[in-house]
C-alpha cells in the first residue's frame, strides 16, 4: 500500500505538464547534470555548519563591530528574591492586572508601585539584551548582503535574468549549472538554519507569520528544485535578498543609536522592499510563472502548488509592508528613530508608576493620600 501511495504521489502527470516527467532528469552522456531528489540532504550539513558558525561570527566580529559602534546595553536591576510573585509571574501572567494586583500587595505586603516595579524589573531581566539583538541583526546582514551580490552574480549574465519567459524554454529539460546548485544549497540551508534556531533567537510580535514565511520559503526552495523551477528561484531568491540586508542593517545603525543614518538607510529599505516585493515579485515573477505558462501548458497540479506558496509569501509582504510604511509616517515627520514594533520595548522605571496613579485616578483615588490627577498632568520624571 506504501508503495502504491509513493508511486502514485509522485505521479508525472502531478508535477509535469503532460509529456514530461521525472525520467527527463536523467543524467546525459554529454555532461549535462539534472536536479536530483537527493541533492536535497546535502542542505543538512550546510545548516548544521551555519549553526556552528553564528556564535563564531558574533564573538570574532559582531561584539568588536558592536563596541566599534558604541553598543551597549543599559544597566539593569535584578529583582530581589520574592517566591509570591515568582509563583504568579511564571504560572499566571507577567503583567498583573488590577484586581491581582492588589491581591498580590496583601500578601506580600508591598505597595502597588512595589510590586509593578518588581514585575518591570522581571520582565525587563528576560528581555534579549541591545548587544544580543545588534549580533543577531550583523549575522543576518552579512549573510543576506553575500548572498545578495552572489546571487546577482550569478544571473547578471544569464537571459531569463532580463526576459523573464526564458525561464521556461525547453522546461523542464533545462541542465542544471554548478553556480546554480551552490546557489540553492546555501541559501535552503540558511532557512533551514533560521528554522531550527527560531526558539533561541528574539521573539517578535511577527512570531507566527515569521516561522510561515521560512515554512513556505523552504518548501518554495526545495519544490522548485525537485521539479526544476531552478531559473524561476534563483530570480525569487534574488529578489527576497536585495532588500533584507538592508533591513538589518538599519537595525544595527538604531541598536548604536546611529539615528540618521538609520533613518536613511530604513527610508531606502523601504523604497526597495516595495519595488522588489510588491511590484517585481508579482507583476513581473508571479505573472510568468502563473500566467504564461498556461500560454505553453495545460494546468496541472504542480503548477498550482508552486503558484500556490508564492501568493503565500505575497501576502506576508503585503502585511509586512504595512508595518513598514507605518513606521516611516511615524518616524519622518518627528525625525524620531526608526524602531522595529515586533521586538518588546525595555520599560523605564516610571512607567508601571504611572500606570497605577491613572488606573487609581479613574477610580476616584490615589494612593499615599494625594488628589488625583487629570489626564493632562506631567510624567514624573
Amino acid at each position: 500500500m506504501l508503495s502504491r501511495l509513493r508511486e502514485l504521489l509522485w505521479s508525472d502527470w502531478i508535477w509535469f505538464p503532460e509529456g514530461h516527467g521525472w525520467a527527463d532528469f536523467q543524467d546525459r552522456k554529454d555532461g549535462k547534470v539534472f536536479p536530483q531528489t537527493a541533492d536535497l540532504w546535502a542542505t543538512l550539513p550546510i545548516a548544521v555548519c551555519f549553526l556552528l558558525l553564528r556564535p563564531l561570527f558574533e564573538r570574532t566580529i559582531a561584539s568588536p563591530l558592536a563596541t566599534l559602534l558604541g553598543v551597549r546595553d543599559k544597566p539593569r536591576v535584578c529583582v530581589t528574591a520574592n517566591p509570591t510573585l515568582e509563583l504568579y509571574f511564571n504560572r499566571t501572567s507577567k503583567q498583573p492586572s488590577q484586581n491581582s494586583l492588589e491581591g498580590l500587595c496583601k500578601q506580600t505586603g508591598l505597595s502597588a508601585p512595589q510590586v509593578q516595579r518588581w514585575f518591570r524589573r522581571r520582565r525587563n531581566q528576560d528581555r534579549p539584551s541591545i548587544v544580543q539583538k545588534f549580533k543577531e541583526a550583523s549575522w543576518r546582514f552579512a549573510f543576506y548582503f553575500l548572498a545578495f551580490f552572489a546571487g546577482l552574480g550569478v544571473l547578471i549574465d544569464k537571459p531569463w535574468f532580463y526576459e523573464m519567459e526564458m525561464m521556461w524554454e525547453d522546461f523542464p529539460k533545462m541542465p542544471l549549472l554548478p553556480s546554480q546548485y551552490w546557489y540553492y544549497m546555501i541559501e535552503l540551508g540558511f532557512y533551514i538554519s533560521l528554522l531550527f534556531s527560531v526558539a533561541s533567537d528574539i521573539k517578535r510580535k511577527d512570531f507566527k507569520e515569521q516561522i510561515v514565511h521560512h515554512v513556505a520559503t523552504i518548501s518554495l526552495i526545495s519544490f522548485s528544485w525537485l521539479v526544476n523551477y531552478i531559473r524561476a528561484g534563483t530570480l525569487i531568491m534574488l529578489v527576497h535578498d536585495a532588500s533584507d540586508y538592508l533591513m538589518e542593517s538599519a537595525k544595527m545603525f538604531n541598536y548604536a543609536g546611529w539615528k540618521k543614518t538609520c533613518n536613511i538607510i530604513f527610508t531606502v529599505f523601504a523604497a526597495v522592499f516595495i519595488i522588489t516585493r510588491l511590484v517585481i515579485l508579482p507583476f513581473w515573477i508571479i505573472h510568468t510563472t502563473w500566467v504564461y505558462p498556461l500560454t505553453l501548458y495545460a494546468p496541472f497540479f504542480g503548477f498550482y502548488f508552486f503558484n500556490g506558496l508564492l501568493l503565500v509569501l505575497l501576502a506576508l509582504h503585503i502585511f509586512w509592508a504595512a508595518l513598514i510604511i507605518r513606521l516611516v509616517f511615524k518616524f519622518l515627520p518627528s525625525n524620531n528613530i526608526v524602531e522595529d514594533e515586533r521586538s518588546d520595548k525595555e520599560e523605564s522605571d516610571t512607567e508601571d508608576e504611572d500606570n497605577v496613579i491613572k488606573e487609581k485616578s479613574t477610580n476616584g483615588y490615589v494612593q499615599n493620600g494625594h488628589t488625583p490627577l487629570n489626564n493632562n498632568h506631567r510624567k514624573m520624571d
